[in-house]
């Protein structure tokens, strides 16, 4: 299979990558499709691969003991899957699934390893990405702790709709409820309050975001905060 052009690429580290660094991982970038709840990581398992975002929406899920699994972050085309590559440990703390589908960049983690070494503006970039997924995971923490279930959903599907590439994506009343660790039912009237206001529309598990502006302000400010951070990771690292 012929090498990515770098011009083709949509996520954004790779896009902002300088062209002969691209080139390096170019040869090695696997296109790959991934559907809502496919596990691409999994919890306490060797990292096989790393998946840099094209399309869609992935998650990163806390597994615990009952089965049940809690969303600490979430991955568009502004990042990647796999960051335990880049701090050179093998083992994922965390699990890694799709949860709006879409389409990433597969690469092995030895390929991904042996351009790490070759180019230091990727891994300059990759632990920049760290540091601003690292900044998402503890606001959301606090988040989570600190603000009611109204505020949350709406920041949560604020980000969502960020990396969603429109303004309807398919998403059910149990995935988010699974995402923000509550029961359906809580979801599921809060969903009704944002959409008796207009702010979304919810069909047969698709979500349609209709007022932006007045999902923003339903929001708490750690949307806000969030997304200067992610914007700011957009930029070269000085």
């Amino acid at each position: 299979m012929p090498a990515l052009e770098q011009r083709n690429v949509a996520n954004h580290l790779l896009a902002a990558l300088p062209p002969a660094d691209f080139a390096l991982l170019a040869p090695a970038l696997e296109p790959v499709d991934f559907a809502i709840h496919q596990i691409l990581l999994h919890a306490e398992e060797e990292v096989g691969a790393a998946y840099f975002v094209e399309s869609g929406v992935i998650s990163m899920l806390a597994r615990l003991q009952e089965g049940e699994a809690v969303e600490t972050g979430v991955i568009g085309s502004e990042g990647m899957a796999g960051l335990p590559l880049v701090f050179g440990t093998p083992i994922s703390p965390l699990e890694a699934a799709g949860e709006i589908p879409g389409r990433a960049l597969r690469v092995a983690a030895p390929a991904l390893r042996r351009v790490l070494q070759d180019s230091p503006a990727l891994m300059q970039a990759l632990l920049h990405y760290a540091q601003a997924f690292y900044a998402q995971v503890s606001i959301a923490a606090g988040c989570h702790a600190a603000h009611d279930l109204p505020h949350r959903l709406a920041r949560w599907l604020l980000m969502a709709h960020d990396r969603a590439g429109g303004d309807e994506f398919p998403i059910t009343h149990e995935v988010m409820a699974q995402m923000l660790g509550v029961r359906r039912s809580g979801v599921t009237i809060q969903a009704g309050l944002l959409q008796n206001a207009g702010l979304i529309r919810y069909a047969r598990g698709q979500v349609t975001v209709l007022d932006r502006a007045g999902l923003e302000d339903a929001s708490c400010e750690c949307y806000r905060f969030i997304q200067r951070i992610t914007e700011r990771l957009r930029a070269p690292p000085s």
